[in-house]
């Protein structure tokens, strides 16, 4: 019986330690995704400024949730980005 309850203690205390890590894990990447500026539009609105988006950018932005690399630093160019941001 003492066994039992010895192995049930460490396991709860590693799903522990492991929950304790994800946590700072998850909030080190929500900082990470904050901080890269993704173009954020100036209104406060929480919406992205699409206003330098090529038509192929806001259809893989609506469709699969991806941001062109260069939305941190929209520039004022009309071309397609040079490589392919994300896909399938």
């Amino acid at each position: 019986m003492n066994m039992k309850l010895t192995a049930v203690m460490v396991i709860v205390g590693i799903l522990l330690v492991v929950s304790i890590v994800q946590t700072f894990q998850v909030n080190g990447l929500k900082n990470k995704i904050s901080a890269t500026g993704a173009a954020i539009a100036g209104a406060g609105n929480g919406a992205l400024d699409m206003s330098g988006w090529t038509a192929n950018e806001i259809m893989n932005y609506e469709m699969h949730g991806t941001i062109p690399a260069r939305a941190g630093s929209i520039s004022a160019s009309t071309g397609s980005s040079g490589g392919m941001v994300g896909g399938c």
